[in-house]
């Protein structure tokens, strides 16, 4: 009997891209694709119904009941070294449940049968990594193929919900969910891992892949940025790029009229995004200061209904219009040039409100976006999607003050832990001014909340100035003020002026 890792690296199956088939509705689609493009593996019963390189199963019970199929239809057989029985770990491992098992023992004889390690019994190979799974067998695949080298992998009928595709009729009362669980969604926690984890290329074969999100950002901003990227990728069920807009656009000529130039340097980028998706599928735009906490997928597959710009809705009980800060695009119907788009402000056909307000460039707009997706300074803990931190003067990086700050620095801390971000990306943001220097102290603290900074980390803030209060305005005048203000209060501050000043006054009112 082989470990299923040897046996990959023998037959070097990884330069054809994998496809896990289960059970899900989706299964019924697969004559719809040119399966013989991948390497074929089938979970449980699948392989019933589909020839494939890989059989895998978690559970004695099903190799029991699907003992022909795998005699027929798969080449190699793969299961945990201690298989579960009846959902749970069984007591005895491969090695002693061959002689007691024909179609076990048939199988290892024909040199068929591989075996590796499940994270819910001991281990037998120290040497060879350990697969996990927590809800399903699918994550157990995934994980699997991964770790011995796939790349590219792909699946069908690996769906959520709580219901099998149509050739598993007879199955639906037998094995539905009979681990206990309400559904299937709970193995996409899983997929997210192994994407993280490994890097593995993995999507649904029937979803546009991989999921893109363009960020509107400046230099200044990649620390929220980064953050931001990784809040979706530990979340995300499957593959992700993220794009941050200031690295891809290019400059470009401002409206005649002050009052219709961007209000900051990246409003007019989200009008870039079609033509660097090559005007292609689906995009999604938000803005950098932002943060997931659910599965971008669900965001990534909203039907459009005949719209071509999907817009964030505000919840029923405020007044506010639909919010263009988080959008999903159909590239290839909004064939936007940002040239074009300025000329038609400088000739009276858009305004900056109608443009930026109601994207008036877009031919149908449906605030089909559920308001999670957009949730203005408020977090609902299981029900908020996407946190956005609205209020400028309290963004957690740039401020202590904001009441869920916390929330925020605890996916930093994550991220710096995961070597997504490096202390030292984080020292060098804060040297160029771009995040408060108390923020290193909250990370190699670990502290989450900045209300429990002790009172030398907060010393540390003092002559501090946000970059957005930096940020020359296009429209000149009280932009330009607010710059040279900002400039003024930074020189005095690093002068000593400023307590000179403070108790010049504190005389002159006494």
């Amino acid at each position: 009997m082989r470990s299923f890792f040897d046996w990959f690296s023998e037959q070097a199956p990884a330069e054809r891209p994998w496809l896990i088939l289960g059970k899900g509705p989706s299964f019924s689609r697969r004559q719809e694709f040119d399966l013989s493009a991948y390497n074929v593996l089938t979970l449980n019963h699948v392989v019933r119904q589909q020839p494939a390189r890989v059989a895998h199963m978690i559970d004695l019970d099903v190799a029991v009941d699907c003992g022909p199929a795998l005699q027929d239809n798969a080449d190699v057989v793969v299961l945990p070294w201690r298989p579960h029985v009846r959902n749970k770990v069984g007591r005895k491992d491969l090695a002693a449940l061959l002689p007691e098992t024909p179609v076990l023992e048939a199988l290892d004889r024909q040199g068929r049968l591989l075996y590796y390690d499940l994270n819910t019994a001991p281990r037998r190979d120290a040497e060879r990594p350990v697969v996990r799974a927590t809800f399903f067998s699918a994550e157990a695949a995934l994980h699997l193929l991964a770790l011995a080298g796939a790349r590219t992998i792909r699946s069908l009928g690996v769906d959520g919900g709580a219901s099998y595709g149509r050739e598993f009729a007879d199955l639906r009362d037998r094995t539905l969910l009979n681990n206990g669980h309400k559904s299937f969604d709970l193995q996409f926690r899983g997929f997210a891992r192994t994407i993280m984890s490994t890097g593995t290329d993995f999507a649904p074969l029937d979803v546009e892949a991989p999921v893109r999100v363009y960020v509107g950002s400046t230099e200044a901003q990649m620390l929220s940025v980064k953050v931001l990227e990784y809040s979706i990728r530990k979340h995300a069920s499957m593959s992700v790029q993220v794009f941050p807009l200031h690295e891809g656009t290019t400059p470009f000529r401002l409206p005649k009229d002050p009052a219709n130039r961007p209000r900051t340097p990246f409003s007019f980028q989200r009008f870039f995004i079609p033509k660097l998706a090559g005007f292609r599928g689906r995009a999604i735009y938000v803005d950098s200061d932002m943060q997931v906490f659910k599965d971008i997928r669900g965001l990534w597959t909203l039907p459009f209904n005949g719209a071509d710009l999907l817009a964030a809705r505000e919840p029923g009980d405020t007044s506010r219009k639909p919010q263009f800060s988080v959008m999903l695009l159909d590239c290839a119907a909004l064939r936007w040039e940002l040239d074009d788009i300025v000329e038609r402000l400088d000739r009276g056909e858009l305004t900056y409100e109608t443009l930026m307000y109601q994207m008036a460039v877009a031919r149908n707009v449906r605030a089909d976006i559920d308001p999670e997706w957009n949730s203005l300074e408020r977090y609902e803990e299981g029900k908020t999607a996407l946190l956005h931190y609205t209020d400028m003067n309290t963004q957690p990086w740039v401020s202590r003050e904001n009441r869920l700050g916390y929330l925020w620095v605890r996916d930093l801390i994550e991220a710096v832990d995961a070597k997504f971000i490096s202390m030292d990306y984080l020292r060098e943001h804060i040297a160029r001014g771009y995040a408060r220097p108390s923020l290193g102290y909250q990370v190699e603290h670990r502290i989450e909340d900045a209300a429990l900074l002790p009172k030398t980390a907060r010393a540390l803030d003092a002559g501090f100035v946000a970059p957005y209060k930096q940020i020359p305005d296009h429209r000149g005048g009280a932009g330009a003020l607010r710059v040279l203000r900002a400039a003024l209060r930074q020189a005095m501050q690093r002068s000593g002026l400023d307590r000179v000043q403070r108790r010049l006054q504190r005389t002159l009112a006494g």
